[in-house]
């Protein structure tokens, strides 16, 4: 070969776009501004999201239309050589975080230079670089929930720099959370209450996404997995820093709960409540009601309980393999697949109709695994009448009916061959039935709540779905993290009970103290910090149910040794009679090696070009 002069190699050729290029004009920056949120997950969807998959909500054998790279989690497939789930590096399923903090970087520096991008205004140029502010807080944050202590990176490196100096290293978990809260509190000045323009610009990014982002995030931080965990006392990086405190701080939970109420606060400023089904022009119960209002608050597109919907979701794909025939109009079909289905753990969670644990109430017996019923017409609106189904599936509390369907359920949508709930669609899964031919989840039972009321069958394997912003983030959730931390603080008390009755008001329950003073064997349980703690766990899994949520808070928790090692089962599918379906099969067993899976792996080949990373604990 022949040698060429530096000058020649220096050449940029024409048409080739440079970082300059992007920020010369206002519309290439807010390409790049889209850049950043590019890398925003796909939450709603199962293939993308492992929350979904991974723990004991929803269950699909190993190799299904729904995604068998999530169903090797909850088997103890996780592995270094090429982790599920990356996000550290990026994979088919998970975008690389460290690729979109760059980014990000590289926006908040070009847009903090007033000489760059001259047609803009400057509330406009805050705006934007307040957004990217909040990605970056959050595309660390990410990171930190699945890995714990992570490198920051708070600038974007000139790769001319010697390659010692991009060899990073990880810093403390309580160094990383100051570090995101103080880029989500900088973020929160400069972001709107509300989005203007509600045409273009839904879910991007508001202050009460970022503050609600801030709460989330100290929560995270005072829970047992980073707040004085001694599994990790010899967890320390190279040069001996120690990377997850073994002291436990009570006073995290003070920062948390003092978050949690300054983000509720910027939420109901902002015209955001707990969402109520407005109804409908034709006539419908109370109890069809009180359902359409939790089951909208997932599914209804920008609802006024959502914070913070994801517009990039797949809920298409999520409504695809998880939707139960319930329109028989058309026999069987193949135009939905609902192979993921909840597990009967999921089922057993939700409380009685006197809105305690079925294992606490002293009125309704749910001991026995095989006693069936027949529905009656006062229980029409929730179970099919003169159909014999489990004891399990009746006297149940609104949320779950509203959340699940089962054999000879009902399932209301819009469009009602009745118009209303009277003689509206129903499950009938045993073979034989209604929905034979219609591939059906494994369990027996069906995800209803993740299911827009405006989804219809047709012929010919002809389904319409309803798309709709995934809710990341809802007031529910806020309420609840706000009542964890008030009683992790400071124990049981009335803004506790406030925050968790609101919901349960929603949901047609009685409140806290009113149920477990008239109807539990364990009357005083709420009055102990111990026992609401435990209530406060099974509202968030009640409430929360299939969302993602459980799957991390068992993490923080510390709880998923316990509640991720149990058999995943259901009912027998294939049989058809009640007697013979209504038996409880397990599938298979979960494995979670503790304290091993609380941290995802770094890829082996990371530690071997960094030096200066440390492999997370068992791995």
């Amino acid at each position: 070969m022949v040698s060429c002069k530096r000058d020649f190699l220096d050449v940029i050729p024409d048409n080739i776009p440079t970082v300059d290029n992007a920020f010369n004009l206002r519309n290439e920056a807010e390409k790049y501004l889209f850049t950043c949120y590019s890398y925003i997950p796909d939450d709603g969807n199962t293939l993308n999201n492992p929350a979904f998959l991974g723990g004991d909500e929803l269950a699909t054998p190993l190799v299904s239309r729904s995604n068998s790279t999530a169903a090797n989690l909850p088997r103890g497939n996780q592995n270094i050589v090429k982790p599920y789930y990356n996000y550290w590096d990026g994979n088919d399923e998970s975008p690389a975080m460290f690729k979109g903090i760059r980014d990000c970087n590289v926006f908040i520096e070009n847009m903090s230079n007033l000489s760059k991008v001259p047609d803009i205004s400057a509330d406009e140029r805050n705006k934007w670089i307040a957004e990217a502010e909040f990605l970056k807080a959050y595309y660390h944050f990410i990171l930190l929930r699945a890995y714990g202590p992570i490198p920051i990176i708070d600038k974007s490196q000139n790769i001319d720099v010697p390659i010692s100096e991009l060899k990073v290293r990880r810093k403390p978990v309580d160094s990383v959370v100051n570090y995101v809260v103080a880029l989500l509190d900088k973020a929160s000045l400069n972001l709107p209450a509300t989005i203007q323009n509600t045409v273009n610009e839904l879910g991007r990014i508001t202050r009460p996404i970022a503050l609600s982002m801030k709460a989330r995030v100290l929560v995270l931080s005072a829970s047992p997995l980073f707040n004085g965990n001694s599994d990790y006392a010899s967890f320390k990086d190279k040069s001996g820093v120690q990377l997850i405190s073994t002291t436990v701080d009570p006073d995290k939970w003070k920062r948390a709960a003092d978050a949690c109420k300054e983000a509720i606060t910027a939420c109901e400023a902002a015209g955001i409540r707990l969402y109520v089904f407005p109804g409908t022009t034709f006539q419908l119960s109370d109890t069809t009601k009180i359902q359409m209002s939790i089951r909208n608050a997932v599914t209804d597109k920008w609802n006024s309980e959502l914070i913070w919907g994801l517009s990039n979701s797949s809920t298409n794909s999520l409504q695809s393999v998880t939707v139960g025939h319930f329109d028989g109009r058309y026999g069987g079909s193949n135009g939905a697949i609902a192979d993921v289905g909840p597990t009967m753990k999921l089922v057993d969670m939700f409380y009685t109709s006197n809105g305690v644990p079925t294992n606490e109430d002293k009125i309704f017996n749910f001991s026995n695994r095989t006693e069936r019923r027949t529905g009656v017409y006062e229980e029409r609106f929730n179970n099919l009448e003169g159909y014999i189904s489990s004891r399990l599936n009746f006297d149940r509390e609104n949320r779950f009916y509203a959340s699940l369907s089962f054999d000879g359920g009902i399932w209301y949508q819009q469009s009602s061959p009745s118009t209303t709930d009277e003689d509206t669609y129903n499950i009938q899964s045993r073979q034989g039935g209604l929905s034979t031919g219609t591939p059906l989840p494994v369990t027996g039972y069906f995800a209803k709540k993740l299911i827009n009321w405006k989804y219809t069958w047709s012929e010919n394997n002809v389904v319409t779905t309803e798309r709709y912003p995934w809710p990341n983030f809802r007031l529910s959730d806020l309420y609840l993290l706000y009542a964890e931390s008030l009683n992790e603080f400071s124990g049981p008390g009335n803004d506790v009970y406030e925050y968790l009755n609101r919901i349960r008001k929603r949901a047609g329950l009685k409140t806290i103290e009113e149920s477990w003073t008239n109807f539990s064997n364990n009357p005083g349980k709420y009055r102990s910090k111990e026992g609401l703690r435990a209530i406060i766990r099974q509202e968030r899994a009640i409430e929360l149910s299939m969302e993602g949520s459980r799957f991390w808070d068992l993490r923080r928790w510390k709880t998923a040794g316990l509640e991720l090692n149990g058999n995943v089962q259901g009912w027998d599918i294939n049989q058809a009679t009640s007697a013979l379906y209504y038996r409880q099969l397990t599938f298979f067993s979960q494995r979670f090696v503790a304290p091993r899976d609380y941290l995802w792996p770094i890829t082996e080949n990371n530690l071997l070009v960094n030096e200066h990373l440390v492999q997370n604990p068992g791995w």
